[in-house]
């Protein structure tokens, strides 16, 4: 596959050193770490929809390039945790694995269990096992022969990658791949989705980088994130595709009151039908909240603190996200990467309405 000029639009920004997270650092198979297109330990890519949101069929880039070259490196076993999968090229990638002997399992929401992308991925022999229950499996994470992660708020589907505002997170961590891979065998092996198990490292240090690590259902997950919000003493920002939980508003509000700058977007579609506690809370208090200005969705779901705390992943800022769906959530502490998160929120405010 030609790299083309798309990787151009590749939002990327990585770390600037080797992971340091102790003597577990180094692989646990039998291969060395994957080549990487840094020396850091992660990579962050975002999606840029004003560009691919008219292309088609729309050109293999972005997240989706990065993602399929990562799954075409992996050696040993590939565990995939995703909502929903409609991206033929990652199906394929997974099914180009699969046939040069890499162990591939996937879970995801019974509710896409026959898009045509998931089939394939089925006749191929991948094993593939959904939730069987109403709440949603809404991870969106892969682990890479036990010592890689990505992670984030992108399906893998068309419309995640190429017309919806996303993040997609790859990093380089045994320890972290850890957590992830003990939460995919509690939803593969054991079947188990009603409450979230307790990962190995919930708290970890990569290159110095405070990362803390938390899972859903009833993980405490919210807990974790309203400390970081109570925190804050000049800046949140935030990207909300569902924001309704008010205990969030309440603490933002209660900050921006004390002095702290907080900002806002939401998606426009979520509010329309009717998530609009917290946009109400913030527009009736005077908080600078905005509409975002995608024709499709912002499905981001990101604060960055103070610019040095960002607060991603599959979780929604809801009480589903907290008490019903599996999710994932990363809290990372890292000026470096809040720089790349406030760049895209930058992007986002501007293209909002207020």
């Amino acid at each position: 596959m030609q790299r083309l000029t798309a990787l151009v639009l590749l939002a990327t920004l990585t770390g600037a050193c080797l992971p340091t997270d102790g003597p577990a650092a180094l692989p646990t198979v039998d291969a060395p770490l994957v080549a990487t297109p840094s020396n850091g330990w992660y990579d962050v890519y975002f999606t840029t929809p004003e560009l691919t949101a008219q292309q088609d069929p729309p050109v293999v880039s972005g997240p989706t390039l990065a993602l399929i070259e990562g799954l075409g490196r992996a050696q040993h076993t590939l565990d995939v945790a995703v909502y929903e999968l409609d991206n033929d090229a990652i199906a394929d990638a997974l099914i180009a694995a699969h046939a040069r002997g890499v162990q591939v399992r996937v879970v995801t929401d019974t509710d896409y269990l026959s898009e045509a992308a998931m089939l394939r991925v089925m006749a191929a022999g991948i094993p593939v096992i959904g939730d069987a229950r109403e709440p949603f499996m809404h991870h969106k994470f892969t682990v890479v022969d036990g010592s890689e992660v990505w992670t984030g708020s992108m399906n893998y589907t068309y419309n995640d990658a190429y017309r919806n505002n996303n993040v997609l997170i790859h990093i380089r961590s045994v320890r972290l791949a850890e957590n992830y891979s003990a939460e995919f065998e509690q939803l593969f092996t054991r079947q188990a989705f009603e409450q979230a198990g307790k990962p190995p490292n919930p708290t970890l240090t990569l290159s110095g980088t405070l990362v803390e690590n938390a899972f859903s259902p009833k993980g405490d997950v919210a807990d974790r994130i309203l400390d970081v919000l109570r925190t804050a003493h000049s800046s949140v920002h935030v990207m909300a595709f569902a924001f309704t939980r008010t205990d969030f508003g309440d603490a933002l509000l209660e900050r921006a009151q004390g002095g702290v700058t907080v900002q806002a977007v939401f998606e426009r579609r979520q509010v329309a039908a009717g998530s609009d506690a917290v946009f109400d809370l913030f527009s009736a208090a005077g908080v600078p909240a905005r509409l975002d200005g995608n024709q499709y969705n912002l499905h981001t779901k990101a604060i960055i603190v103070d610019s040095a705390i960002v607060v991603f992943g599959s979780y929604n800022f809801s009480r589903n996200a907290e008490e019903q769906n599996n999710e994932n959530a990363l809290i990372v502490h890292s000026p470096e990467l809040a720089a790349t998160f406030e760049a895209e929120f930058q992007k986002v405010w501007a293209q909002a309405e207020p």
